[in-house]
């Protein structure tokens, strides 16, 4: 009697698990997660993150709601070496000051609202017993790092109000693959949970060494991109396939050596960004091929399609000169080409953990 009692303690608590609901619900986080990485992009192209200086959590939820309290809004931006050197002299007003603020608040905004919309959830289904067993560290982890980001993000913020007219690409670049970790966490996790609510097994999938180098390639890829951004790259050449009418472009500064150029230097890593694309792509075309094979045939499509669409994107947002629309979607859909990527990943390690 007293060993019977803890199996049907276990099957009373898998009973009230509720996997397949939990797993919609990271899907919704991460689309939430989407939303501020594609408004992220905009601030950051709109040059509107330095817009609010303080971080305020709570009472920063509400925009100014007064004449006074948007000049006293734009007094503190005024104050910033960006307005001083760059927007100032741009001859801004306080019109156009309200347009990069509410930006910069809609980005965090959605940011409170993706930690409300974790946490409640979270709070409740841990009271309800319905995690299944496992899951909790997950679920809780990834609330953690949503806190990380938030704070990485005023870590951002902090470094273009003093000695910088933008923030350090350094940061830009960690804000934002923090924001792809947990965009990417939600989904796998979700996936494992669906797969234990259609099945009743509780397999997580594992991630295959090919996955891994595909991964690892796209996030190299990734981190450049970021570091165009934060650097303004992008700008620095409008032509392709050739950069200012040359494969290797002039003006790469090597004064400082090799390794600083390579993380500075916004010709050199314009270039690098471009070139290894292609690498990623042909890695790509490979691992879809292994994802397909593993019955994951929509996973496989959907990397394709998605590479696809980004290099199209890339070589027009090059062409245009960095034109806001394109640049956005081209942010949007290197985003959803890790989406695809994660998706094939799970497929891979899924049929592997299967068929051991």
């Amino acid at each position: 009697m007293a060993t019977a009692l803890p199996a049907v303690m276990s099957r009373a608590a898998a009973a009230q698990a509720r996997p397949s609901v939990i797993a919609r619900w990271l899907i919704a986080i991460a689309a939430l997660v989407f939303a501020m990485i594609v408004v992220g992009g905009i601030t950051r192209l709109t040059e509107s993150g330095l817009s609010i200086t303080e971080w305020k959590p709570v009472s920063g939820t509400l925009p100014p709601l007064s004449q006074a309290d948007w000049t006293a809004e734009f007094d503190r931006y005024q104050a910033t070496p960006q307005y001083q050197q760059v927007s100032g002299p741009a001859g801004m007003t306080l019109g156009d000051f309200q347009f990069i603020y509410l930006w910069e608040w809609v980005h965090r905004l959605i940011g409170r609202l993706i930690g409300v919309a974790f946490a409640l959830p979270l709070l409740w289904f841990a009271a309800r017993r319905a995690i299944p067993r496992g899951y909790g560290w997950r679920l809780a982890a990834l609330f953690a790092l949503g806190g990380f980001q938030g704070a990485l993000g005023w870590y951002m913020v902090q470094s273009g109000l003093v000695n910088r007219t933008e923030v350090s690409h350094f940061r830009l670049s960690a804000h934002l693959l923090s924001a792809l970790l947990i965009f990417s966490g939600c989904i796998w996790t979700a996936l494992d949970l669906r797969f234990l609510a259609h099945t009743g097994e509780d397999r997580p999938a594992r991630l295959t060494g090919f996955a891994i180098a595909a991964l690892a390639a796209l996030g190299i890829q990734l981190l450049l991109g970021a570091w165009v951004a934060g650097l303004r790259a992008g700008q620095v050449a409008n032509t392709w396939p050739l950069m200012n009418d040359r494969f290797l472009p002039n003006g790469i500064d090597w004064s400082n050596g090799a390794l600083f150029a390579v993380t500075h230097d916004p010709f050199l890593i314009h270039f690098l960004h471009r070139w290894w694309a292609w690498f990623v792509v042909g890695l790509l075309v490979l691992f879809a091929r292994r994802v397909k094979a593993a019955g994951g045939k929509r996973a496989s499509t959907a990397i394709h399609a998605t590479f696809g669409t980004q290099i199209l994107l890339g070589i027009a947002t090059v062409m245009t000169g960095v034109a806001l629309a394109l640049a956005v979607a081209h942010q949007a859909v290197g985003a959803l080409l890790l989406a695809a990527t994660v998706w094939g990943a799970h497929v891979v390690g899924g049929r592997m953990v299967q068929h051991r």
